[in-house]
């Protein structure tokens, strides 16, 4: 959903110069400490238990339904492209795991945890090769909960982010005005109002713009339609840098985010 290069010190305290323009303000390795999101519409979620058996639905930027038991046995699971097979486990009263499984291979591990009052619940969810992705969803007040603490209707808290905190970007200044960046998605690009290709996105291309010495913008396109629009700002100490960003999923649900990243020593 992360080499450290140097920069001129015109870069950096903000002297407007052709050579402080042609270097990305950005350049260096970065670590993320903060992250705010939201989706709209908010996901939803719902959970009915009965008889030992439950259903999971989920709507908005993610699509799931199923059904399992909570004994931990495997059971299949249709009409679904990223899983074919499902196991839920009860840890405990306010814990579950629940293991997605395609073509016998575990695909996603998605940890349940309640908090004290059952109002909060927040999913942990691990794929292989990539960061745990943490979603907090509070009850609806509406809802009625069964016998199952985990049963009723969920909304996701956009308040709280969307984003594994301690996620690392590195930007390498290349040769004339050029960028290297890497996250979990990359492209090298430069300057010149054109479009380069990523890697690892939902989006195809991405279109950078240096506003100022602090400033850089970058535009992505998907189909060759605008998807997403970033804005990364370093401070002036060039010790944190702060990025804004908004779009719209492949489902058609708009975002916001703004991530706070502290330059790694």
């Amino acid at each position: 959903m992360l080499v450290i290069t140097r920069f001129t010190l015109a870069a950096l305290f903000g002297f407007m110069t052709i050579s402080a323009l042609a270097a990305d303000p950005r350049a260096g390795s970065w670590t993320l400490v903060s992250a705010q999101s939201s989706l709209e519409p908010a996901d939803k979620l719902s959970i009915v238990s009965a008889n030992g058996t439950v259903h999971v639905l989920m709507t908005g930027e993610a699509h799931l339904d199923f059904m399992a038991k909570t004994d931990g046995k495997q059971l299949p699971v249709v009409a679904n492209p990223v899983f074919d097979q499902i196991q839920l486990h009860r840890i405990s009263k306010k814990q579950v795991e629940v293991i997605e499984k395609k073509n016998g291979a575990i695909v996603a591990t998605i940890h349940n945890a309640l908090s004290k009052d059952g109002s909060e619940l927040t999913l942990t969810t691990s794929r292989p090769g990539h960061p745990d992705q943490v979603t907090v969803w509070t009850r609806n007040a509406s809802a009625k909960a069964g016998p199952d603490p985990f049963a009723g209707d969920w909304t996701q808290d956009v308040s709280k982010t969307r984003m594994k905190q301690g996620n690392l970007l590195t930007i390498e200044a290349t040769r004339g005005d050029g960028v290297r960046f890497s996250s979990d998605y990359s492209y090298t690009a430069h300057f010149d109002g054109k479009a380069y290709d990523l890697k690892n996105s939902r989006n195809d291309t991405v279109q950078l713009t240096q506003v100022d010495s602090h400033t850089v913008d970058a535009v992505y396109r998907r189909d060759q339609q605008v998807t997403q629009k970033d804005r990364w700002v370093v401070a002036p100490d060039g010790k944190t840098m702060t990025l804004i960003s908004s779009g719209e999923l492949e489902t058609g649900q708009h975002f916001n985010e703004k991530l706070i990243f502290q330059r790694a020593p």
